[in-house]
């Protein structure tokens, strides 16, 4: 999938503080400072953007212009940014098929949550592998062949190891206490037991992490139990 920004704004100030988000993302940018410049991009760079950030007031051609051209042979995803209050410009933009709309000065806060919205919608969209894997950062899980990869290299999981690793996994963010990820991974409630849970934790952060004691994936949730990264 496209992993890269596109910024298509003359504000160089705005510019590097937009590419500083995309970098705290984990995206690459590149930016250009006029409409046919940002075009020519496109052409250029044919299908390895996730979002287009366009601003209204452009020298030469503006970005409804640029808009409805990029609309002629793309879906990628275009935010608008503006300096103006006006909901006739919205409304514009939204019907020439804009995504998103932002209106100057806005926190770098709404910016990236705005621009995390439309990359992880674009991406799910057309996302090209089978609904029974899980993509994850640096991890890859087959839940149909029942394989995990990390950093494209196998690794190999008991089946309770598995079936632990796809249910916090498949349940991103969300706290759980041990009894409950007893209850769900292994079925039983009666024999539940602390030390065990603990115990294969401990076990697939050796096999998963890149570091088992300050693990990225599966997180502690002191006095509560585990949650698995949201960022993964």
């Amino acid at each position: 999938m496209p992993n890269r920004v596109l910024i298509i704004d003359d504000d160089t100030e705005l510019c590097a503080l937009m590419q500083k988000c995309a970098a705290q993302e984990g995206l690459e940018s590149d930016v250009v400072y006029t409409g046919k410049s940002g075009l020519s991009k496109l052409a250029e760079c044919k299908d390895v953007y996730c979002l287009v950030i366009l601003d209204i007031m452009l020298p030469g051609m503006n970005g409804f212009e640029v808009l409805s051209e990029i609309r002629k042979s793309s879906t990628v995803p275009v935010l608008m940014l503006t300096a103006k209050g006006d909901e006739i410009d919205k409304v514009t933009g939204l019907r020439l098929g804009a995504d998103d709309y932002l209106t100057k000065p806005f926190s770098i806060n709404e910016l990236m949550a705005r621009m995390d919205s439309l990359i992880r919608r674009y991406t799910t969209f057309n996302q090209a592998s089978p609904p029974d894997i899980l993509n994850l950062k640096n991890m890859a899980i087959d839940k149909e062949n029942r394989t995990v990869c990390v950093n494209e290299e196998s690794v190999d999981l008991t089946g309770k190891e598995f079936d632990l690793l796809v249910f916090l996994a498949s349940n991103k963010g969300r706290v759980f206490t041990k009894k409950q990820i007893y209850m769900q991974v292994w079925e039983d409630e009666y024999a539940f037991d602390d030390n065990n849970i603990m115990s294969f934790i401990s076990k697939l952060r050796k096999k998963i992490e890149p570091d088992a004691e300050h693990p990225f994936y599966i997180l502690t949730v002191h006095g509560v139990g585990y949650r698995f990264n949201k960022e993964a």
